[in-house]
């Protein structure tokens, strides 16, 4: 039965049109969204992901991430790289990216950053997971590394306390899979909106509310709504809403000035709920500070 949902859920999903890989803590990740995002921090950061969807059900959303960003020397150029393994089922994706980014002052606390994303994507397809009648058929045929590049922009408004974001990873929608020239599987364009505001409460306490939305063609809009606590500078916790999807709660540690921790839990809203035991989620993000860092204290984002 948890097949039958699975390959249900895949294919309304690759029929109609593929998204980005899904994020709880997006927020830690922005570069992955948003090129201009690549250096904002003023230090060097590195960053690891790994998140695993829908536990117990066979052959579900598995992807690991792992970034680099920092701001070159004293200029206003920031530069970034990534790789995301992404495997659905049948599929495995790796995805290397290159950001540049340029920022310029619009006022005492907020910078202005423009961002450009090159995207090297390659694809993998093994039909044989799919159990077909008889293995080997010829007319279902296996894709290695079939190798699409692809282009992306952002721009990024932010300081020490908030930020909004636009940005398209993705600018060339690409036939990752079609039979019969109907496209199956197909890479659409993703339109990211995201915006967050840290309010001091007290000395000691920070909350901050965020929003994401993603839009993308042949598919439903996404929501996610998040609220943030972070506690004396070290232990932030939080709950996040994905819009007639899941429920999250987070939680992060600051183990040193430059070693922070993230574990996410989702549980689907939808009917999908009755086929899984939930998402987990979970980073390590280093930071190598200096006397010539500008941060000056640890950030939601």
């Amino acid at each position: 039965m948890r097949k039958i949902v699975l390959v249900f859920v895949l294919f309304s999903a690759l029929g109609f049109a593929q998204q980005d890989a899904q994020y709880t803590q997006y927020m830690y990740n922005t570069i992955n969204i948003n090129p201009a995002y690549a250096g904002s921090r003023g230090a060097m950061s590195i960053f690891g992901l790994y998140r695993t969807q829908w536990v117990g059900l066979d052959g579900a959303p598995e992807t690991s991430s792992f970034s680099l960003n920092t701001p070159i020397n004293n200029s206003n150029l920031g530069l970034g790289v990534s790789l995301v393994n992404d495997k659905i089922g049948p599929t495995n994706e790796n995805t290397f990216s290159a950001d540049l980014s340029y920022t310029i002052p619009t006022s005492e606390t907020f910078k202005l950053s423009f961002g450009i994303k090159g995207t090297a994507n390659l694809f993998n397809l093994d039909i044989n997971k799919l159990n077909p009648e008889y293995q080997g058929d010829p007319q279902f045929q296996d894709l290695n590394n079939k190798f699409s590049p692809n282009i992306g922009a952002g721009v990024y408004w932010h300081s020490d306390k908030a930020y909004i974001g636009l940005s398209v990873p993705n600018f060339i929608e690409t036939n990752r899979y079609s039979d019969n020239d109907y496209a199956i599987f197909k890479d659409r364009i993703n339109y990211y909106l995201i915006a967050g505001y840290v309010f001091d409460l007290d000395a000691y306490i920070k909350f901050k509310p965020a929003v994401l939305t993603k839009m993308v063609e042949g598919a439903p809009l996404q929501v996610d709504l998040s609220a943030n606590f972070l506690f004396n500078e070290k232990f932030s916790v939080g709950v996040a809403y994905r819009w007639s999807a899941a429920l999250s709660a987070m939680a992060g540690f600051q183990v040193s000035d430059g070693l922070f921790i993230g574990y996410a839990y989702d549980r689907e809203t939808t009917r999908l709920n009755n086929y899984n035991s939930g998402s987990h989620e979970i980073f390590l993000r280093f930071e190598f500070l200096n006397n010539y860092s500008r941060i000056t204290s640890p950030r939601f984002f």
